[in-house]
């Protein structure tokens, strides 16, 4: 039996094992890291006439393999989970058919009826997150360009869309660092959010896609998305706002440029923004605002993942010197 922060996941454990083939038993649990909303752990999966050797491969065909099981445990997110979960199985059966390589559901207890929290198992994925500072980033950027266009290009029946989406601050929610030496820029900032959201043409949405969230293999020429996870945010809404979001981030992870770049590497990759500056220019700020003061929730898990530089300081110059090129290119 397991402890997870002082309590028991038996219960857990009896679900998951209930969804393996006859035969099949649950070897190894390791935890993953650079999770914020969600407790992340690998199941890896081994037939009952294994010599439990404990290395999962592929899913199925008599040998070990890996599944993934996401439980949210924090309160705010135990509440939530019911839409949460569904939403992201939901997803996982839509894209199952497509090219978009996520995870195929194996099971959901979105309530927690059988589990000690709400909990959803996928299979897992190849490839790692990678966010680190190298010389891959300016490749990493444009793929992650493509794939997000391409998860743009998903398409489906209105009656089957995601739900619309949701803005993740506003103008009296936006927090401005006590420290800053231009007061002014914000109140710019926070004064182009506070107009109604500008008209946009709607595309399915990730809605919380950035390096932390998608999986990659292989190094150099050979570098290649291998995985996009963590569907549970999934709307309906323009383009530009996934691609504020994903921008943000890498602003934070490797500086303004690399922020300011990701919009070009998409239209590059065949996707499409809107062509107003100032339209964009709203989407742009209504993510990065989100972050202010100092980023820490992405700190968090970018840190476990070795990140350690990334300091509330460093992160609080980043977002202020972003808001400033963007109101130099856009505005």
């Amino acid at each position: 039996m397991i402890e997870d922060d002082g309590r028991q996941w038996a219960g857990t454990r009896r679900w998951v094992e209930g969804v393996l083939a006859p035969g099949e038993r649950i070897a190894r649990v390791r935890e993953l890291k650079g999770g914020w909303t969600s407790r992340m752990r690998r199941l890896d999966v081994e037939p009952a006439d294994s010599n439990g050797s404990g290395d999962g491969g592929n899913d199925g065909g008599g040998q070990g393999y890996a599944l993934v099981l996401r439980s949210f445990v924090k309160p705010f997110y135990r509440r939530h989970a019911p839409a949460l979960l569904a939403r992201e199985a939901g997803v996982l059966r839509l894209l199952e058919a497509g090219r978009i390589p996520a995870a195929r559901l194996r099971a959901v207890d979105a309530t927690g009826e059988h589990c000690e929290d709400p909990s959803l198992v996928m299979t897992h994925l190849p490839g790692s997150v990678r966010v680190h500072e190298d010389g891959d980033v300016p490749r990493r950027t444009a793929l992650l360009a493509q794939q997000l266009a391409a998860v743009h290009a998903v398409a489906m029946p209105e009656q089957e869309r995601p739900r619309a989406w949701q803005a993740w601050t506003s103008p009296e929610r936006v927090q401005v660092p006590a420290a800053t030496a231009r007061p002014r820029l914000w109140e710019r900032a926070v004064e182009v959010i506070g107009r109604q959201a500008p008209a946009h043409r709607g595309c399915f949405l990730h809605r919380d896609f950035h390096p932390g969230n998608v999986l990659f293999t292989g190094s150099g020429q050979q570098l290649a998305v291998s995985g996009v996870v963590d569907w549970v945010e999934t709307s309906w809404g323009p383009a530009d706002l996934d691609v504020a979001h994903c921008s943000t981030a890498l602003t934070l992870l490797h500086g303004v440029p690399a922020g300011m770049a990701f919009a070009d590497a998409y239209e590059q990759a065949g996707g499409t923004l809107t062509a107003d500056g100032g339209d964009h220019l709203y989407w742009r700020l209504l993510d990065a605002l989100a972050f202010a003061p100092d980023a820490e929730k992405v700190a968090v898990p970018w840190r476990e993942l070795g990140r350690t530089d990334l300091s509330a300081p460093v992160l609080t110059q980043r977002l202020e010197d972003y808001l400033q090129a963007l109101f130099e290119r856009y505005a």
